[in-house]
């Protein structure tokens, strides 16, 4: 929460209240990843107490989640790999990464821009666009990780792999946006004509994959649509089985 709370600090102690409601409102769409884990809480049979609510209001239910990782993680003698273990870092990898895609995502577009456009000589604005930097790519570490472990037969990837997935996801990132911000720098508006091209072009693509995660049809739609929108930024593997073959066509397209 530190890079959203300097930002807002900053811009109001400047009087920037242009900036400081578009920064505010970055905080919003992250309420959507905390009601998805009130609902688990809910399903689990978790009681909802005040607490708990609270904890959720203030945007630190994932981190209540973490607390019970860490305690499960414990009482089974530190296997990450134990079935309750699993579920729960499972949950709350998926959660992290939703309000990752929701909140920080716009956020980093959002003080990039500032950065390049309007306060080049910006350190607040700077800091905070490069922690959100690294907490998105943490965020698609950390569901990459859980999504090997689910594999059978796969161990923990070792501390080096996840460093140099960090940094690959960091760099694949940071190049991404500062292209989108710097053509909305030169172009204006047309970035979200470039940006919608890109989209549609995903969203079909994943609907010619034949994607069997969610059966519903309207939810399945919605989820292509949601997910070619992440494919603007970067890629994140929806199918089970190799995916050289997808990744290549993705890095084909995005460059």
């Amino acid at each position: 929460r530190s890079p959203g709370l300097c930002a807002i600090i900053h811009y109001l102690v400047r009087g920037q209240l242009g900036w400081l409601g578009l920064t505010i409102a970055c905080v919003v769409p992250g309420y959507a990843a905390q009601l998805l884990s009130i609902l688990w809480f809910r399903e689990d049979g978790r009681p909802l107490s005040c607490w708990l609510l609270v904890l959720h209001l203030l945007q630190l239910g994932l981190w209540k989640r973490y607390w019970d990782v860490l305690r499960s993680a414990a009482k089974t003698g530190g296997s990450a790999c134990a079935g309750e273990v699993l579920a729960q870092h499972g949950d709350v990898c998926v959660l992290r990464l939703l309000e990752a895609l929701l909140q920080t995502l716009p956020h980093l577009l959002l003080q990039a821009y500032v950065v390049v456009a309007v306060e080049p000589a910006g350190f607040v604005p700077g800091v905070s666009a490069g922690l959100s930097l690294l907490s998105l790519a943490w965020a698609l570490v950390s569901y990459s990780r859980f999504s090997c472990l689910l594999k059978p037969g796969h161990l923990c990837p070792p501390a080096a792999a996840i460093l140099c997935l960090l940094l690959w996801r960091t760099g694949m990132l940071g190049t991404r946006v500062l292209a989108l911000v710097l053509f909305a720098r030169l172009y204006s508006f047309w970035v979200f004509a470039v940006a919608g091209v890109h989209w549609l072009l995903m969203a079909f693509w994943l609907v010619a994959q034949q994607t069997d995660i969610v059966a519903q049809p309207c939810h399945w739609k919605l989820f292509n649509c949601l997910v070619g929108a992440v494919y603007v930024f970067c890629y994140i593997n929806v199918r089970p089985g190799p995916s050289k073959h997808r990744v290549a066509v993705f890095y084909a397209v995005s460059t």
